[in-house]
């Protein structure tokens, strides 16, 4: 389990400080899809570096499996896989393969085992016509499916998406969507923010809702839908940031 308690962070605009967290606290369960939605500038890409030990909370704890993350980075970060929106991470002057070749080896995983992850992936995502091309000519679309690739190159059990389907055609979203009810299955942990309610009502079980650096819903999805007599996620997002028929 991932436990967030009373967690803050601001950053320096110019002459002020702009709180992006404000205070937040939840539990992310092992094994749970949960997905993470607000506006643009809400903390949702705050809040998940944090999880990803990238940046230090000014205030509060953040633990994993009870152990402070940022207390134990490195055995963190070998268990996570993570992907920030447009920052894919890529070289352009090496081909697909290399790429994954390299992320692979930067978790001390054998040849064997980077081949075979590779070949699974290539196959999942469909990148095997572009593989062993060079990055710098991909497409939106390809660089995001090898950023994706490289994010779970390791197997990793806690994986954070933030934006992952951008760049994505409908047959490679769908893909994707497979893929995430396939890593939930094998009980991983994933956590991502996205702007497409679909998603969330497809694939989630929780849903964390976020607006100006507060939570204004954090549960489970099936919860909210019996609390406010209605499914349809626009409307509920649009009604809890309006302050109705706030739970938390």
């Amino acid at each position: 389990m991932i436990v967030v308690d009373q967690v803050s962070k601001q950053f320096k605009d110019k002459k002020q400080y702009v709180k992006a967290v404000d205070h937040i606290s939840l539990n992310i369960q092992k094994g749970h899809v949960v997905g993470l939605i607000g506006e643009n500038g809400a903390g949702k890409t705050t809040l998940l570096r944090m999880l990803s030990t990238l940046i230090e909370p000014d205030e509060g704890t953040i633990k994993l499996e009870g152990r402070n993350i940022f207390e134990n980075k490195v055995q963190v970060r070998s268990r996570l896989g993570v992907l920030f929106g447009s920052e894919t991470g890529l070289y352009n002057r090496l081909t697909a393969r290399e790429n994954l070749e390299y992320f692979g080896s930067l978790y001390s995983m054998s040849a064997l085992d980077i081949k075979n992850q590779i070949d699974m992936l290539a196959k999942r995502f469909g990148m095997g016509k572009y593989l062993d091309r060079k990055v710098e000519g991909f497409s939106k679309g390809m660089k995001q499916k090898v950023a994706i690739a490289r994010t779970l190159i390791h197997d990793p059990d806690i994986v954070l998406f933030d934006e992952p389907t951008t760049g994505l055609d409908i047959t490679s979203s769908n893909i994707f969507r497979e893929f995430i009810n396939q890593y939930k299955n094998e009980g991983k942990t994933i956590v991502f923010s996205t702007h497409i309610m679909e998603e969330i009502a497809q694939l989630c079980e929780n849903i964390i809702m976020m607006h100006k650096g507060e939570i204004v819903y954090e549960g489970a999805l099936e919860e909210l839908y019996e609390q406010e007599n209605s499914r349809d996620l626009n409307y509920l997002f649009t009604s809890k940031v309006a302050g109705e028929g706030l739970y938390v």
